[in-house]
Order: structure tokens, then sequence, then C-alpha cells
């Protein structure tokens, strides 16, 4: 039975899967955006809000918990000491989908997969609206 298994399996084996996986949260940790298909964006924005819980945590346990799934230790420590602050207030929404329309060699629907309140970058409709009400 497959009770409690919810993943979406993109046609890969499991192993090829958990390092795909691995692999974008550890991107989207480190540089704070990434650019990927829907599909994988959605699964992505799953797992990278349950290891920004577990950096929210801050215990031992939560951090080895992380390790299991992302590999670089310069990346967790970025988890553990900036991101699980700024993400203290929230009770969640630490990402977001920005579609930006089809691939060009297949057609997939493409999104970026970014952190909010993340600095140097805001929203499209946030920055003409700053400019108007400086005027």
């Amino acid at each position: 039975m497959r009770h409690g298994k919810k993943s979406v399996k993109f046609g890969r084996e499991k192993s090829h899967r958990k390092a795909m996986m691995g692999n974008l949260v550890t991107s989207l940790l480190a540089h704070e955006h990434v650019s990927t298909t829907i599909a994988k964006g959605k699964e992505l924005k799953r797992q990278a809000e349950h290891m920004i819980t577990f950096g929210k945590r801050g215990d031992l346990h939560s951090r080895r918990q992380v390790l299991r799934h992302i590999a670089d230790k310069a990346v967790v420590s970025k988890l553990f000491d900036e991101l699980a602050p700024r993400y203290s207030g929230r009770t969640g929404g630490y990402t977001r989908l920005v579609k930006i329309g089809p691939r060009r060699g297949d057609g997939a629907e493409m999104v970026i997969v970014e952190l909010v309140d993340r600095p140097g970058a805001e929203m499209p409709g946030t920055a003409e609206a700053s400019t108007t009400d400086e005027a």
C-alpha cells in the first residue's frame, strides 16, 4: 500500500529522483532562486519548505535530518544561520513559483522557484509602485 508515499515519480528511479531533488534544493538554498519545470518546481517547493522548517528548529537532530538531503555543509550552515532567522516569523510559505513561459527546446512550461523576502529582489509590480509614491 502507498499510505503516506506522496511524491511525483518524474519517470526516474528512486536514487536518481532523490539525487535530483537534493541537488535542486541545494541550488535553491544556495542561490535563493532556481529555474525549472512546473512539475519539478512544485515538488521542489514542498521539499525546500520542509528543509527551512527543520532549519527553524535549529537543534542537532534537525541539522542531521537536513544533512540527509543536502550534502553541501556550507549550504546547511547558510540555512541554519541566515535563512532560518529570516523566516522565524513565518509559519510557512517560504517559497514562490513564478511562471516564465515555455522552454525553447521542447516547450515545457518553466517556473522560477524563489525564496520570498530575499534581499535584492522585488516583485515586478513593487518597483513601479515605489517610484510613483516618491513623486
